[in-house]
């Protein structure tokens, strides 16, 4: 007992030099002693989650990247409306959060679970990153070491919100977008390799289909067996809610068919696509599409770097500027 109360007083030390200073630095052991539990419960969670949905492991990467894109990783996504500050949730399109975002019912489950392990404890935006991590992992993607030690947030932004990276930005934007952010071309191709599976709505590719750039014609970088395909799944006046495969050789695993896709003209959304057939694609992002359609294991390691480069954006670890909500909805308090 000795033995390990002087263990955990050399971890909280460590811990104390790894959120302190000038540069917020995050830990990988940052809950080793006040909720050493904590990753088997997320993961236990999401499992669980997973028996009756399983879009879920896409859907939970999808809040931690859609968080972090705005005003760094604060599970500032995850609050709830209130007077005078709308949620970054309720965003339209083409930054797509309203009626697309989901999971947040599972964070709730998560945070749940934590709260009657280790009240108070385990952040909201360490959940977001530590449910990405296992998400990836358990759709038989590469694990890491998650950084943590993040607090949340006070605040939501709507208007960032709407300056996430959309499904119809050409490369351009999406490395403005990216380099705004410090995340390079690496970064760009990586990340965007989550869409290797999930599910996506016809909205986001019916201009694809049939008024490319209001051309009223198709997006002549399309594959015409696919294009022919998702016309049948997404006619012109069907649902736009219908839900197609964003990968559809393997669409519920983590591979690198993302990128062998794209190289056979078959990316689903426009973004997909002009990371290997935009003209500005062959100094920058076509190599990198090249190399990780050749080697999943080229893909798996500059993936698991770029969502530790993504979940180091802002994080807030001063406690004057955030806290621990013990409901990831609201503020404490309010």
């Amino acid at each position: 007992m000795a033995a390990a109360s002087s263990w955990c007083l050399v971890v909280v030390m460590v811990v104390a030099l790894c959120v302190g200073g000038g540069a917020a630095q995050l830990c990988e052991d940052y809950y080793d002693c006040t909720c050493p539990d904590a990753y088997d419960i997320v993961r236990r969670v999401l499992i669980e989650a997973h028996k009756s949905d399983t879009r879920i492991f896409a859907s939970l990467i999808r809040l931690h990247f859609h968080d972090c894109f705005v005003q760094g990783c604060d599970a500032s996504l995850l609050l709830d409306t209130v007077p005078g500050m709308p949620s970054e949730k309720t965003s339209p399109p083409p930054a797509p959060n309203n009626n697309s975002a989901r999971g947040f019912p599972v964070v709730d489950d998560v945070k749940a679970a934590l709260e009657d392990a280790c009240p108070g404890v385990v952040s909201c935006a360490d959940i977001l990153a530590l449910a990405a991590e296992i998400s990836v992992e358990l759709s038989g993607g590469p694990g890491w070491g998650v950084l943590l030690g993040r607090l949340d947030g006070m605040t939501s932004d709507f208007n960032g919100s709407l300056d996430l990276p959309a499904p119809t930005d050409n490369l351009t934007v999406l490395r403005q977008k990216f380099d705004k952010l410090n995340l390079n071309d690496v970064d760009l191709v990586a990340l965007s390799g989550g869409h290797t599976f999930g599910r996506v709505r016809c909205q986001f590719v019916t201009d694809r289909l049939y008024n490319f750039s209001g051309t009223g014609r198709p997006d002549p970088t399309m594959d015409f067996a696919y294009r022919s395909f998702l016309s049948q799944r997404c006619p012109p006046n069907g649902p736009p809610a219908a839900l197609n495969d964003l990968d559809p050789t393997t669409p519920d695993t983590f591979d690198n068919h993302y990128y062998t896709n794209i190289e056979a003209s078959r990316g689903f959304l426009q973004s997909d696509q002009e990371l290997k057939s935009s003209p500005e694609a062959g100094g920058t992002t076509a190599p990198i599409v090249d190399r990780f359609a050749s080697s999943q294991g080229a893909f798996f390691a500059s993936f698991a770097q770029s969502m530790i480069n993504m979940g180091n954006l802002g994080p807030v670890t001063d406690p004057s500027m955030g806290e621990v909500r013990t409901n990831c909805r609201k503020v404490n308090g309010s």
